[in-house]
């Protein structure tokens, strides 16, 4: 295995009605940015739970953080926590509501102009001057409620970017499986299939000698396999709903990645056409994926065919395995009502993969992947397949 530190401070509340220990998670006498979306939660009662268990706090609203969230929305917040002197935010929502929150978070305090934490990528490690922050999860996929980072949309410029670091943990995170019942199918079939797919990006690179790793991610690639489409028919049995909300946490705290290489690549270009054409980003990366596989053939085969006989029990040889476990991957992207090709979401994609190679080039992005083999020519390949 390769060296790794493993540090993960949040503290992880799991299970039935533990939003009830909301005020004893707050600092006292904080006063509190309360962060939420399009306002969902106002509809499921989240709101009204999280306003009744923090009676005797002094809260600001704030709402209209958009999927994607934007640069330009959040900024109006880091306003209103100087204006107000608020020291704790409470993201209540999903992935993009609580990404949205870290980079608030990070940027109330930043010396110097807050775009440059995205263009710059820069890392806030522990000890940084930043906002404390805690969570409740109402959309489980993205894992960011028990993670350090953090993808933000840059409005004016259709530009996805990511940050992080040590200091962008939550201090806690409430995951209530309950939660998912009031979800649209649609959002539980991305959640799952963003979930998988971040496993994959961690685990389908070349065989190495992280066994356990292998193994555990193996085991969640299984679970959602097990009750992802079930769950979306079912989100009240709470089998179900809970064994998908903690794959999906499982997926992307930082454990499966710890001494074994990742790539990441799928998601890189996925943030591009999430960002260009306003694709679902689980879709988009249900696209990009097994067009890299394909492309990328050679490099990856052997984890495949690993891939291949552990998750759908394949036989053959090595190069029949890896080809059908994509082809199985691809038919469990269908099942959970994903399409496949970037024209089934847009007929405006006749350059997109020069404009994504001219922009990854721009940024100096020109070697990605586990052994940083995807050139810009290979990058090319891969979207004009996913066409």
């Amino acid at each position: 295995m390769l060296n790794f530190e493993l540090y993960n401070p949040t503290h992880l509340i799991f299970g039935k009605g533990q939003i009830e220990k909301l005020p004893t998670l707050v600092p006292q006498g904080a006063k509190i940015l309360l962060a939420y979306g399009g306002g969902s939660i106002f509809k499921n009662g989240i709101h009204e739970q999280a306003i009744n268990n923090l009676k005797g706090f002094d809260i600001v609203e704030f709402g209209g953080i958009e999927p994607n969230p934007r640069f330009e929305t959040l900024m109006k917040a880091v306003a209103i926590i100087k204006e107000q002197n608020i020291d704790f935010i409470l993201a209540v929502g999903g992935g993009s509501v609580i990404d949205g929150v870290k980079f608030i978070s990070a940027a109330v305090h930043f010396e110097g102009n807050p775009i440059d934490i995205l263009k710059k990528r820069i890392m806030f490690t522990e000890g940084a001057k930043v906002v404390p922050f805690g969570t409740i999860l109402t959309l489980p996929a993205t894992g960011t409620e028990m993670n350090s980072g953090a993808v933000i949309t840059i409005e004016a410029t259709q530009e996805k970017l990511d940050f992080g670091g040590s200091a962008m943990y939550p201090k806690f995170s409430i995951c209530d499986p309950t939660v998912i019942a009031s979800l649209p199918k649609r959002q539980i079939q991305n959640g799952v299939v963003d979930a998988y797919i971040h496993v994959l990006e961690q685990y389908l690179t070349y065989p190495h000698d992280g066994y356990l790793q292998d193994r555990i991610a193996e085991s969640i690639l299984q679970t959602l396999i097990q009750v992802g489409p079930e769950v979306v028919e079912r989100p009240t049995d709470y089998a179900l709903a809970s064994n998908f909300m903690w794959s999906c946490t499982m997926a992307l705290n930082g454990l499966i990645q710890k001494g074994v290489p990742s790539d990441w690549a799928t998601h890189m270009i996925g943030h591009e056409l999430t960002a260009l054409y306003e694709i679902d980003h689980a879709r988009t990366l249900a696209v990009v994926g097994p067009n890299l596989f394909r492309v990328m053939f050679e490099t990856k085969k052997g984890k495949l065919a690993q891939y291949g006989k552990r998750i759908f029990n394949l036989t053959g040889s090595e190069d029949e395995i890896a080809n059908e476990a994509i082809n199985k991957t691809v038919e469990f992207y269908h099942t959970m009502g994903m399409q496949t090709k970037l024209s089934d979401y847009t007929n405006k994609f006749d350059h997109t993969a020069d404009f994504i190679v001219n922009r990854f080039e721009e940024r100096g992005w020109v070697a990605l992947g586990e052994k940083q083999n995807i050139t810009l020519e290979k990058l090319k390949a891969i979207v004009e397949m996913s066409y």
